[in-house]
């Protein structure tokens, strides 16, 4: 795994970990096999996992989402809009999660076969702002949706006894 890059999850993760807040996979899109959601990896380098980022197409829904939190907090670390693969679509920081690679079923690539990546300005912002709200929810602030803390301990145990 390498950070910026996308990549999408095995549904043993979500049997063994299991919370109703993370976006599990939707496997059966408009009646044919598609993997979803895709996420976003970087590394936590203290612990050596990876925590992912879902992103979304449903970008009107969360420009809502994301205007309604400015107006009130006159900020929003939680939602990111950027362009993959020519298309405006959302991370959703408020969803992330940890993994390790044994969940990792495969790569997001584009049609050459290539790794889909973000620009550089677009990696360091998401990157700042998940690190950020990481800190925050350790601190009490809840601002990530599934129980991440609790999922991270479980996933290090899992590591030590490997």
């Amino acid at each position: 795994m390498l950070t910026g890059h996308f990549y999408y999850v095995r549904d043993e993760y979500f049997r063994d970990f299991q919370d109703e807040k993370l976006m599990s996979n939707k496997e059966i899109s408009q009646g044919q096999a598609h993997d979803r959601p895709c996420f976003y990896a970087f590394e936590d380098k203290k612990t050596g996992l990876f925590w992912l980022i879902p992103i979304s197409s449903q970008v009107e829904k969360y420009e809502a989402i994301y205007d309604k939190k400015v107006a009130k907090y006159k900020r929003c670390d939680t939602l990111v809009f950027a362009e993959v693969l020519g298309y405006k679509k959302v991370f959703l920081l408020q969803n992330m999660c940890p993994i390790s690679q044994q969940y990792i079923k495969n790569e997001y690539c584009n049609k050459a076969g290539e790794a889909v990546k973000v620009k550089f300005s677009v990696e360091k912002e998401i990157i700042k702002k998940a690190k950020r709200i990481l800190a925050m929810h350790r601190k009490g602030i809840g601002l990530i949706f599934p129980d991440v803390i609790h999922l991270e301990k479980l996933l290090l145990q899992i590591k030590e006894n490997v």
